[in-house]
């Protein structure tokens, strides 16, 4: 069968889960099918032995053009090339119209894994402007015809057919994003603490991802003024999606950091290995997600043994078990102070009790071996791609 991947992310340009999700996955499917990876960018392998990924640009005369239209620029490019392929999956609206063109085109299967719902992130028209509705269009043409459709959770599954109530619920399938728990694993190490000027042994609150108005980072901010004062708090929070939220985001970590100390920005992406070290050592990893499909980072730090507290929102709990490898945080949109609060309270009861937040990690760590692993992912994908 020859397979084609169709992605926006791809390692070393990866910011979401999506990217990590690619990037696995094409690893345990090369050795099951015949391959090819189309990505964003320039051509490229994946670092430690990843797959050979061909590289797409937006057309020149693009240049300058609102960023939706780069995509579909992109989209058609990858929808050219993929003529010889007998399937086609596509990952996020970024790749979704390449995946649906080719269907068209060449009369082939198009397979589409949802990792989020454009309907459902209303935020990114700070992003996109107008681009949002063309987003938006994309999405919903792309995933209505597709042959298949992978959700990343339960949540994902509903999520999908209350947006798209035209989808047959029979096309809509079940495979979750994975770890590979050899690569992310405990570790003793701690050298990147002292690069990055942080205190192995403080009590570390430590969030991962992308200043986004879906990753609820200015929640967790402002939830961080109540958390015990022994406490620090890393944020390897990147580039802002707008400069505005940009703005808001450095005046919220001004003020916090004017009322407590322990309060670390770093501001740029980290490599994988500091990533390991800095989830290994902290007492709690904090999710506090407004709209999240499934939450592969929550994996992560399971993976290294680090308890989790997370919004009770999408996904996540099909990951987080609440008592058993974290606490779970009910989300409301029209209480969001109410959310802070009980937020830090989960946070600080962890912070609290050391050795039940330790006894969370291992349970946690035990759960992604047992029921994540990238080959049995790798296996369920096949199989929906051999029932068409």
């Amino acid at each position: 069968m020859k397979v084609g991947l169709l992605t926006r992310e791809y390692p070393p340009n990866v910011y979401g889960g999506a990217g990590v999700h690619v990037d696995f996955l094409a690893r345990e499917l090369r050795s099951r099918v015949d391959l090819a990876v189309h990505c964003w960018g320039e051509r490229r392998t994946g670092p430690d032995g990843g797959v050979l990924a061909t590289g797409h640009t937006p057309a020149a005369d693009l240049a300058g053009a609102n960023p939706a239209l780069a995509t579909l620029g992109i989209d058609l490019s990858m929808a050219a090339a993929v003529a010889d392929r007998d399937v086609v999956h596509s990952h996020t609206w970024y790749a979704n119209m390449a995946g649906h063109l080719a269907k068209l085109l060449y009369d082939i299967p198009h397979v589409v894994t949802t990792h989020s719902l454009e309907p459902l992130r209303p935020w990114k028209e700070e992003q996109l402007g107008g681009g949002y509705r063309v987003s938006r269009w994309a999405e919903r043409t792309a995933i209505e015809a597709a042959d298949a459709i992978i959700a990343v959770s339960h949540g994902m599954r509903s999520d999908i057919l209350n947006v798209y109530p035209a989808i047959d619920p029979g096309r809509v399938h079940i495979v979750p994003n994975g770890i590979d728990s050899t690569l992310y694993a405990y570790t003793d190490a701690r050298d990147a603490w002292v690069k990055h000027g942080l205190d192995p042994d403080r009590p570390t609150v430590l969030f991962v991802g992308r200043v986004t108005r879906q990753k609820g980072v200015p929640h967790l901010v402002r939830a961080a003024a109540a958390f015990r004062p022994e406490a620090q708090l890393v944020l390897c929070a990147g580039e802002p999606d707008t400069h505005e939220l940009g703005l808001e985001f450095r005046s919220l970590v001004d003020d916090l950091r004017a009322s407590r100390d322990g309060v670390h920005w770093i501001q740029h992406m980290l490599p994988r290995d500091e990533v390991i070290q800095l989830l290994s050592g902290s007492t709690v990893f904090a999710c506090p997600s407004v709209y999240e499909p499934q939450g592969i980072v929550n994996l992560e730090a399971m993976a290294c043994e680090t308890a989790v507290v997370a919004s009770d929102v999408g996904g996540i709990p099909d990951v987080v078990r609440n008592g058993v490898t974290g606490l779970l945080v009910p989300y409301s949109e029209a209480h969001p102070r109410e959310f802070e609060a009980a937020f830090a309270e989960r946070v600080n009861e962890l912070l609290d009790n050391p050795a039940r937040a330790r006894e969370m990690g291992q349970a946690g760590r035990d759960r992604v071996v047992a029921e994540y692993g990238w080959n049995a992912i790798a296996d369920h994908t096949l199989a929906v791609y051999e029932d068409l």
